[in-house]
């Protein structure tokens, strides 16, 4: 990390003290970024944008104020200390508000470990376009595909500092690299798309760009000539590309802000089943080459591993520190912030526990169903927990793919749904989100 980050973050500390700030903390964030977009074999669009984005939180007594600049000059600084300071006199009085005791904050702050920026040089952006233009061929030598919508290619750096007047001062370094493809198989009103992408944090662990041109293109075809399926209830199979939605909805309901507004379907919970009893959901900050870990959550307490939920049963909240002491709790470490405000709880990686099927083993096992590839729109009560989407994907029968099908809705309640979840074995270990496809043995499903 270069040391004018942290000596900007510590000037605006000394801006905010000097202002009449209690206390204070402050995040940098300096980043670049490029993206390259390929259609028909030409370039498209190219962007590259570098800049830097300060955030300031002051705090007088119990009161709090968040300005953010991308301006680092000295006078700027100082403007944004008077405004925050100006802003959190007026602001209302929260008794949960504050910086972490000094107690309490890591010393451990060391993130090369993570492995999470690539020290390789900065790709070239003929390199990125000659990527995205493999993919767009790969993509239409695929039988019935018809045009490429999009074949894009990026890379992206950033330098975070995190500081405060608690003594805490920390940062580290991230870099990734993507590459996806959105290919249209069909003509006129019977055209359907799809896509495939991948993004790692080092560009040598990257798929391919004409594997991942063609599986857009095959999975485009695939969907051609879709049929409305029959309503009833059926076994619904959620592909893995999807699965972790489902997921999603746990992790969001045991969040801590939704806990402490008793808005949750999951507020009653807590040392409860929520999965089935052989299934854990396991939080890992500290898996390598993985985008969502980190060592210091944005209060800069130290992060760890922890089960989201042992053996089925949920273990407890999301928590940083305004939620736990909402709540009398500890924080679990997981505050995340921007530059424009305060932390709030977030998960970073989630692994959930891998089944020993094969989704070939859980389609030929379901019989007649609905394997669901991509969903559209989303009515789900955050209080009750029930849910319904519209799914696109595959007929199943006699427990093989028997023709597309769009335009259905999938619907049940995510209480009863998680506690019957069987996961298969196909989960991607790379991502931040490791899960699996996931079956779910009768769902309403309402098609023609």
């Amino acid at each position: 990390m270069t040391a004018p980050l942290s000596d900007l973050a510590h000037h605006l500390i000394d801006a905010a003290r000097k202002a009449g700030a209690d206390a204070a903390d402050v995040l940098v964030v300096q980043g670049t970024s490029i993206s390259i977009d390929v259609r028909q074999g030409k370039l498209e669009q190219a962007e590259r944008s570098e800049g830097i984005d300060l955030g300031l939180r002051v705090l007088i007594g119990q009161r709090q104020a968040n300005v953010s600049a991308s301006d680092s000059r000295p006078d700027t600084l100082r403007q944004m200390a008077e405004r925050a300071v100006a802003m959190a006199r007026e602001a209302p009085e929260d008794p949960t508000c504050g910086l972490a005791d000094p107690s309490q904050l890591t010393k451990d702050t060391d993130s090369r470990r993570l492995d999470l920026f690539d020290p390789s040089d900065e790709p070239d952006p003929a390199t990125l376009q000659q990527e995205a233009a493999q993919a767009e061929e790969a993509a239409l030598a695929v039988a019935g595909v018809t045009q490429v919508q999009s074949a894009s290619a990026g890379y992206g750096r950033r330098q975070v500092w995190l500081a405060a007047t608690n003594g805490f001062s920390a940062g580290y370094e991230r870099s990734d690299r993507g590459l996806s493809c959105v290919a249209i198989a069909g003509t006129g009103a019977n055209m359907e798309r799809d896509y495939d992408h991948d993004g790692r944090v080092y560009a040598t662990d990257m798929r391919g760009a004409q594997d991942i041109g063609t599986s857009a293109g095959e999975r485009a075809v695939q969907r051609l000539n879709p049929r409305k399926p029959k309503t009833g209830t059926y076994p619904v199979l959620f592909d893995e590309r999807i699965a972790g939605s489902l997921i999603g909805h746990l992790v969001q309901a045991i969040n801590g802000t939704m806990i402490a507004r008793g808005s949750s379907w999951a507020r009653s919970l807590l040392g409860k089943q929520v999965l089935p009893e052989h299934l854990s959901l396991i939080e890992d900050p500290h898996r390598p080459r993985v985008g969502g870990s980190r060592l210091f959550d944005a209060e800069g307490l130290a992060t760890s591993r922890r089960a989201v939920v042992q053996d089925g049963i949920l273990t407890g909240w999301t928590l940083d520190l305004g939620t736990a002491r909402k709540l009398g709790m500890e924080s679990t470490a997981n505050a995340t912030r921007g530059t424009s405000g305060p932390p709030s709880p977030s998960v970073g990686n989630l692994a959930l526990t891998m089944g020993d099927q094969s989704p070939q083993d859980l389609i030929r096992d379901m019989g007649t169903g609905l394997l669901v590839t991509s969903m559209i729109g989303s009515t789900i009560n955050p209080n009750t927990g029930d849910y319904s989407r519209g799914a696109s994907g595959f007929w199943i029968e006699n427990g093989q793919i028997a023709y597309a099908v769009n335009e259905c809705t999938i619907a049940g309640n995510l209480t009863d749904m998680l506690r019957r979840i069987v996961p298969s074995n196909d989960a991607q270990p790379h991502q931040s989100r490791v899960v699996p496809s996931i079956l779910i043995d009768g769902m309403i499903l309402a098609g023609s």
